[in-house]
């Protein structure tokens, strides 16, 4: 039995619909998401919508789902639904993040119904999660904030974004300060967010970090000549939103970024997770910023699947300007789950 039809048939019955917005400060944008709340028998499921649009948080109010439901056929119902019903999206993969706020908050409520949890549902444990922490390296970049988190904890690791302002002196001093992944980002359409394709420094990112998963780089004949190499590094993450995208990959990965939220919907997410281990393609967690449900569900998911990859799943208070003290560490426990969170 596939891991969806372990799920696909649980019942789910939901009463109303609520929304609330996130909202938190960074050095460089606001960060807003809606925290999407499914009500129905006495229980509450929840998801949360991490579109990137500040203005389209939060929902707004107008999506009847009252109804009796399986997961799947509740899945079935968003696929048949505008859930931007005002204007396109500035991108499509929008979308697939609103409809994962509404199935994975479905999800949470069957599984809460059915006085289950998802681990129980899937047959699988929950195990530590292994996580990497994403620090800024701050203007001009340097390696002191990953030295005060290895102050605090000699084992931490890391995810780095290449900067156009890395110097072979700032590769040095990151060699061996415990990065387990280094993200190109050449895939991205916000030009503020999209990274090198440099096949120059493609080349000296690899040699500085020999053992580094390398994600994202733009595959071109110059770029790929540079990481030959490396190519059992390479992974992949904004481009995979299905498993028809990870097919159309320039070329068999040996490892995914797994976002649960680009997928839109629980089936997709799982038949990856599944093409995956079928052909032993290695997975890691990665996160959105979440600022409510979200970022237990990404964590759970790690913990049934990947646990021991280096997940971008740290909790959330790793964003904070100025950490707190008291932060667990790597691995993460994971404990007192009830239906998807």
């Amino acid at each position: 039995m596939s891991y969806y039809d372990r799920l696909a048939d649980l019942p789910v019955t939901v009463d109303a619909v609520d929304y609330e917005r996130r909202e938190r400060e960074t050095p460089a944008f606001t960060r807003a998401t809606t925290a999407v709340s499914l009500s129905g028998d006495g229980e509450i499921g929840r998801g949360e919508d991490v579109t990137y649009d500040a203005d389209e948080h939060p929902i707004s109010d107008r999506f009847d789902l009252a109804g009796e439901y399986t997961v799947d056929s509740f899945s079935e119902t968003l696929a048949d639904r505008d859930l931007f019903p005002d204007s396109d999206p500035d991108h499509a993969v929008f979308r697939n993040y609103r409809r994962w706020a509404f199935e994975s908050a479905a999800l949470d409520l069957a599984l809460r119904q059915a006085d289950t949890h998802l681990g129980a549902a899937l047959d699988r444990s929950y195990d530590p999660v292994r996580f990497v922490i994403s620090p800024s390296l701050g203007d001009p970049p340097s390696a002191d904030a990953l030295d005060r988190f290895r102050e605090r904890d000699p084992d931490a690791a890391f995810k780095l974004d290449v900067g156009d302002d890395w110097t072979d002196e700032l590769l040095a001093a990151l060699a061996d300060a415990g990065v387990r992944t280094v993200d190109f980002k050449a895939h991205y359409e916000d030009s503020e967010v999209a990274g090198s394709v440099d096949p120059d420094r493609y080349r000296r990112v690899a040699e500085a970090f020999p053992d580094a998963v390398l994600e994202d780089p733009a595959w071109t004949d110059e770029t790929s000549a540079a990481l030959d190499a490396a190519r059992d590094r390479v992974s992949w993450d904004y481009p995979i939103t299905d498993l028809a995208s990870v097919r159309n990959l320039p070329f068999e990965p040996a490892w995914l970024n797994v976002k649960p939220s680009r997928f839109g919907s629980i089936e997709s997410l799982l038949a990856v997770v599944e093409h995956c281990e079928e052909r032993d393609v290695r997975m890691y967690g990665g996160g959105q910023f979440e600022l409510d449900a979200g970022r237990r569900q990404i964590q759970l998911i790690a913990s049934v699947f990947y646990p021991d990859a280096p997940n971008d799943v740290a909790p959330g208070g790793y964003n904070d300007p100025e950490p707190p003290a008291d932060l667990p560490t790597s691995p993460l426990s994971i404990s007192d789950v009830e239906g998807f969170r």
